[in-house]
């Protein structure tokens, strides 16, 4: 069975780009609107990165421990999960099969 992490790995690259914005934010103008948009977008993609890597089945105890982390934790899971899918000899989501 195929699992699609797409979804996961969309929200865990926006959640750590909206971390990274929202800091560059903080050191430097410190704009308004800038951390008005970035918050909420921080905090949706960090909510979902947590839902989704805990609903997934082939989840690892130390997968779900890091998605907790804010900013960085869904990317870490994400290396976890595909860690243990290639250890289970599945094929990473990069791989195409050519044959029709």
């Amino acid at each position: 069975m195929t699992v699609h992490l797409r979804p996961l790995r969309i929200a865990a690259h926006t959640e750590f780009v909206s971390l990274v914005v929202m800091l560059a934010n903080l050191a430097t103008a410190h704009l308004k609107p800038i951390s008005s948009l970035m918050g909420p977008t921080h905090g949706c993609a960090y909510l979902f990165v947590v839902i989704a890597t805990w609903r997934l089945k082939q989840t690892t105890t130390a997968a779900k421990a890091v998605a907790i982390i804010p900013g960085i934790g869904g990317l870490l899971a994400l290396r976890l999960l595909d860690r243990s899918r290639t250890a289970e000899g599945a094929p990473s989501e990069e791989t195409v099969d050519l044959r029709s």
